[in-house]
């Protein structure tokens, strides 16, 4: 499992044309699954966005987490996060989890995520969407497990 994770002043993702998701001061948080990932990989990983410190205190050190600063998670899914691009020119999704398996393990990466009483929006699993962001910093992370 792959989280890319964005500090950002909003975000928000719109679908044929309307705003199904939206956020303030949080995390945009773009999720791709792979084959091998787990229940437990959805929550180890679900913690460590909710809890990783990359958030500024007041001496501008990177020392406060999403729950410190009560900041809120638009979560979209992202198979191209697993896109190889190694040979040719065309990306291969070939280390993307199937649909049903990925649409399960995001459905519960939102699911733990709201388990820490965290403020979430989402957007559509395996529809086109338009993701628009102000990044904070800017300030970007992957995660892997």
């Amino acid at each position: 499992m792959r989280v890319l994770i964005q500090r950002v002043r909003s975000a928000s993702v719109k679908v044929d044309g309307q705003i199904i998701g939206q956020i303030g001061n949080g995390l945009l948080a773009l999720v791709g699954i792979t084959h091998s990932d787990t229940d437990a990989t959805v929550k180890y990983l679900a913690d460590r966005c909710v809890k990783l410190r990359i958030f500024e205190d007041e001496n501008g050190k990177m020392n406060r987490s999403l729950l410190d600063v009560q900041g809120e998670m638009l979560i979209v899914s992202q198979f191209t996060l697993y896109g190889d691009t190694v040979k040719g020119r065309r990306p291969g999704f070939d280390a993307a989890a199937k649909p049903q398996q990925a649409e399960e393990l995001y459905e519960k990466f939102i699911a733990e995520v709201k388990e820490f009483d965290v403020k979430t929006a989402t957007g559509k699993f395996a529809a086109e969407m338009l993701v628009a962001l102000e990044n904070d910093g800017p300030v970007t992370f992957m995660l892997e497990k």
